[in-house]
């Protein structure tokens, strides 16, 4: 079986798993109220295989859930080998080999999707009054929600009026009732930016939502792409291969053709409803909802016996962590190295839900610049805030290259040890934030600022190219003939 396949078809990846011994099918009949989500949680706690679940009281027959797509594993060197498996990639593949594929897709000339008469996602069609969202198994994930969700491991699908931007993009979705529902539409992302050109012209905005989509197609969702570019094409671009794509049956919108399930309809001009309060990916459970634009369905097309996925937002790690974050790594990294900054690589550690990115400097390099610790981290913050995925992290932290940065351990070192508190911290107040980052206070809320820092953890000396203090331990402190020597004993010593 081609791991390409796997990327391109949620059934097929599911199929991967199964081989992997990384999937568990549950036939015990769970409730999705609650239940559902309490053994999700528990799954992404333990880096257990995802649970796909087949007897869930109170839906439609055959309508299944599946958990933790993209979670973390506990098998030593396989631990991204969920989320590497989105990209069509070996299961011990590493997050520097993930980011290198992505940073390849965005290099590489899009591929143009195959648009298709018809496809799986058309076996099953409800149009109008036919249109009852309720039939599915849509779970409570949190005890203190303010109601079921719906969408939260899919993306958005809408386009520019003129038709020229396609844009596909992460979000979730709250169930109303059997034909509505609600979600952030945020001015700043994608989806608000087209939303506001269709209300230019007076107009409700054509939207699907396809949940079950190839792996692939959410992980590229999930990449912030510049404005105006199309998500569609660098799924081709990603995989060497088109993704086929059929047409929605109310509006004028492509979606995957073997998505499990589509929704489709508009955003209202006007109609709002109150949405939350969630347990979200910062890992708090919020106590307050929020009103947010009414998503109205007129259609809803999808598989015989549909696999809805689910992200159970909480404590890290999640899918909003391991998609979301390894994406904006990508971005992130591409950025800078165009930008010709000695960064040699990004990691937005999962255990710090996004909100930190740890950028990896090459000393050497570093002291080429002449430069010192303020000038430097407000170069890093000219490049980096100004961008989309820089928009969405509010921290960055800067080490040399001797610390492994996907090693939370490591970082924690160099945090505790390097950073001077006087010296090395430096805000930016002016520059916009994204409004979902926790710590904000209402008055940064208003002003739309005030979260960003970059915390450098770069002694003086490596500014000029010296080094203060090497590091002490087995790989730095040792010869490699004794390293060498060490590995190749290492059983022989009672290990």
């Amino acid at each position: 079986m081609s791991l390409l396949n796997s990327a391109l078809d949620l059934r097929t990846f599911l199929k991967e798993l199964s081989l992997r011994k990384d999937l568990v099918q549950v036939h015990k009949e769970v409730s999705a109220d609650l239940e559902i989500a309490a053994i999700i949680r528990r799954v992404y706690e333990k880096q257990l295989p995802a649970p796909l679940f087949n007897n869930i009281s109170e839906s439609m027959m055959g309508a299944r859930i599946l958990g933790a797509p993209a979670g973390m594993t506990s098998m030593p060197g396989e631990e991204y080998s969920r989320l590497a498996l989105h990209f069509g990639l070996a299961a011990k593949s590493t997050p520097g080999e993930i980011v290198a594929t992505i940073r390849a897709a965005v290099k590489a000339s899009p591929v143009e999707p195959d648009y298709c008469s018809t496809g799986p996602v058309k076996e099953n069609i409800w149009l109008g009054d036919e249109v009852n969202l309720e039939r599915f198994p849509v779970p409570l994930l949190h005890e203190k929600d303010g109601g079921k969700y719906f969408g939260t491991y899919g993306f958005h699908v809408v386009q520019s009026p003129d038709g020229e931007w396609k844009s596909w993009g992460i979000g979730r979705l709250m169930l109303v009732d059997s034909k509505r529902l609600t979600g952030p539409v945020i001015p700043t992302q994608h989806i608000g930016m087209v939303r506001e050109m269709w209300t230019k012209q007076g107009k409700a905005t054509p939207w699907a939502m396809v949940l079950g989509a190839p792996p692939a197609a959410v992980a590229v969702a999930g990449m912030p792409l510049p404005s105006g570019v199309s998500e569609s094409d660098y799924v081709g671009a990603l995989l060497g291969k088109s993704l086929s794509l059929v047409k929605t049956e109310t509006n004028d919108l492509w979606v995957p053709a073997n998505a499990e399930i589509v929704l489709e309809g508009e955003i209202s001009l006007t109609e709002r409803a109150q949405e939350g309060p969630m347990g979200e990916y910062h890992g708090y459970q919020h106590t307050e909802g929020n009103e947010h634009p009414v998503f109205h369905v007129k259609a809803v097309t999808f598989r015989n016996n549909p696999i809805l996925p689910i992200c159970v937002a909480g404590l890290p790690p999640e899918e909003n962590h391991t998609i979301w974050g390894t994406m904006i790594s990508a971005q992130l990294l591409e950025i800078m190295q165009q930008a010709q900054l000695p960064v040699d690589f990004v990691w937005c550690s999962y255990e710090a839900a996004t909100c930190w990115a740890v950028i990896s400097v090459d000393p050497v390099q570093l002291g080429l610049l002449n430069t010192n610790a303020a000038d430097f981290a407000k170069r890093v913050s000219e490049v980096v805030f100004s961008s989309h995925p820089g928009y969405l992290i509010p921290k960055l932290i800067i080490v040399s290259n001797d610390i492994d940065i996907t090693d939370i351990k490591q970082v924690t070192w160099a945090l505790a040890t390097r950073s001077h508190p006087q010296h090395d911290h430096f805000t930016f107040p002016s520059i916009k934030e994204f409004p979902m980052v926790p710590y904000l206070t209402s008055e940064d809320k208003k002003r739309g600022c005030g979260g960003k820092v970059i915390i450098n953890c770069l002694f003086p000396e490596q500014f000029k190219g010296k080094q203060r203090a090497g590091t002490a331990c087995f790989q730095h402190s040792y010869p490699e003939n004794i390293r060498n020597k060490v590995l190749e004993n290492w059983e022989s010593y009672g290990y």
